[in-house]
């Protein structure tokens, strides 16, 4: 009996110093987020050039966007982080405006002539037969402007250890033509004492359009592919020399198809690999790969195109039609003969590696180079380099430099060069041959005390930058932004 106490005494002890010692590892484990963090950033964007998609490849490419983010990052417990990102895009652009040249009211915002008709008597009621729009000249249309939301939710979960960290995340945005939902997880390890990551993602987007068409196109198809009714009731057509032209006339202008989508759906499915090393106390490398499949509708449905092998038709001024892809065209505008058309499947393969070098106390390297490869014939090389040089404690100044350039999609032609025994044809501009740079300076500071404070959030950074764009295509861009993260008690 006496064997039999001892025994359970013994025991009894070991399972309370092993209780202790768990209760002492939890209390001392860190945190993988101590507090909960709050990014918000905003940025103000411009751009011009002169190949509008939406016209076909000619036109005014200005556009202005402000977005807004703002990112909470929750710590659950000792493991476990939810991550929240809300993002808006508030746009205004002088192509997209031009699905309806035409008149103020903004047909394409509906997605066909109904809303044009005031009085009933299926007329365009804001129709001004003096002037037929211009792809150089911003309409006051409903899609002159809209707004992009986007919602994110990301939960990651970290091993005791900190060397396993899985993760998941759900997404939806929104535009007035389109919408998406998407889902997806990944998995990261370390090794070698936290030295070496490998990491993979996995990411599903079903996405839905709600297409709007160019106003002619789609007021053809809804006027039964009658000239004489509808949107083209009392409007009058115009041949390449300025003739009107007689609407019965079996020459008379229609659209190469009167399909203008068959499959709302564009799905994407991605995978990608990661692998990071530490080199020494002075340098990093890492090497990544994407493997990204698509399928559904990938054209635009916005996007207009023209064919050099078709006659070419107009609404507006006859005597501007000899100046149409000139600035000075203020008042015609050139029917389209089909929206763009692309394959309904695509496949890319980016890969790419950074490598970053401290190389003293003030002066850190950060370089990024990507080859990107695609099935439509477009392939691109990437190459950036930042140096973030420290001025003080609190103050870094990080002055990049980024250049790209591609080949043209298999697809792709500029305005009147395409022809319609193509299976597939775009004039996005997008899908060319160029190359751009990119300059930017950006200002950091940080508080890593968070000694400055707004109500119950700690100030621990403040983010400003400045870049600008060029391509060589003429397209030229600026974007401001300025962000601030905090931390809350």
């Amino acid at each position: 009996m006496k064997k039999i106490l001892i025994l359970f005494t013994v025991l009894f002890t070991f399972v309370g110093f092993s209780q202790t010692k768990q209760e002492e590892n939890k209390t001392y484990k860190k945190r993988v987020l101590e507090n909960t963090e709050v990014d918000f950033i905003s940025s103000y964007y411009s751009q011009d050039g002169d190949n509008a998609a939406v016209t076909g490849g000619i036109g005014t490419e200005e556009l202005t966007d402000i977005a807004s983010s703002l990112t909470v990052s929750i710590p659950l417990n000792d493991d476990d982080v939810l991550t929240i990102d809300a993002t808006i895009s508030a746009y205004s652009s002088a192509s997209s405006s031009n699905l309806d040249p035409f008149d103020s009211s903004g047909a394409s915002a509906g997605g066909g002539d109904d809303e044009d008709d005031i009085d009933g008597d299926d007329e365009d009621d804001n129709y001004n037969s003096n002037g037929g729009g211009s792809p150089w000249v911003e309409s006051s249309g409903a899609s002159q402007s809209d707004a992009w939301v986007n919602l994110t939710a990301n939960y990651s979960h970290s091993s005791d250890d900190r060397n396993t960290i899985v993760g998941g995340n759900v997404s939806v945005s929104k535009e007035y033509d389109y919408t998406s939902f998407g889902f997806g997880g990944s998995f990261t390890k370390l090794f070698n004492e936290k030295n070496t990551e490998i990491g993979v993602k996995a990411n599903v987007y079903f996405d839905s359009w709600q297409p709007v068409f160019p106003t002619e196109l789609d007021s053809y198809i809804e006027a039964g592919q009658n000239l004489n009714n509808g949107f083209f009731n009392g409007i009058d057509i115009l041949n390449q020399n300025g003739d009107v032209i007689d609407k019965n006339n079996s020459a008379a202008w229609s659209p190469l198809n009167t399909t203008l989508i068959d499959d709302e759906s564009r799905n994407t499915y991605s995978l990608s690999l990661s692998f990071s090393q530490i080199l020494s106390k002075k340098a990093q490398f890492s090497i990544f790969a994407d493997i990204i499949q698509q399928n559904g509708w990938l054209a635009n449905p916005m996007q207009r195109v023209y064919f050099s092998d078709r006659d070419n038709y107009y609404v507006g001024n006859a005597s501007s039609i000899p100046n149409y892809t000139s600035k000075e065209n203020t008042d015609v505008f050139q029917l389209a003969d089909d929206i763009e058309r692309l394959p309904d499947t695509r496949f890319k393969i980016p890969v790419g590696a950074r490598f970053n070098y401290y190389l003293n106390e003030v002066v850190s390297l950060r370089t990024y180079y990507r080859y990107y490869y695609d099935d439509w014939g477009v392939s691109s090389h990437t190459a950036s380099v930042e140096v973030p040089i420290k001025l003080s404690d609190k103050f870094t100044i990080y002055p990049s430099y980024r250049y790209y350039n591609q080949t043209a999609a298999d697809y792709f032609a500029p305005y009147e060069q395409l022809v319609s025994t193509d299976e597939f044809y775009t004039s996005d501009y997008d899908l060319s041959e160029f190359n751009s740079n990119q300059y930017s300076l950006g200002i950091s500071y940080t508080d890593i005390f968070t000694k400055r404070r707004i109500w119950k959030l700690g100030l621990k950074s403040i983010d400003l930058k400045y870049s600008n764009y060029e391509r060589n295509t003429g397209l030229t861009s600026s974007i401001f932004s300025l962000g601030f993260k905090f931390v809350m008690d």
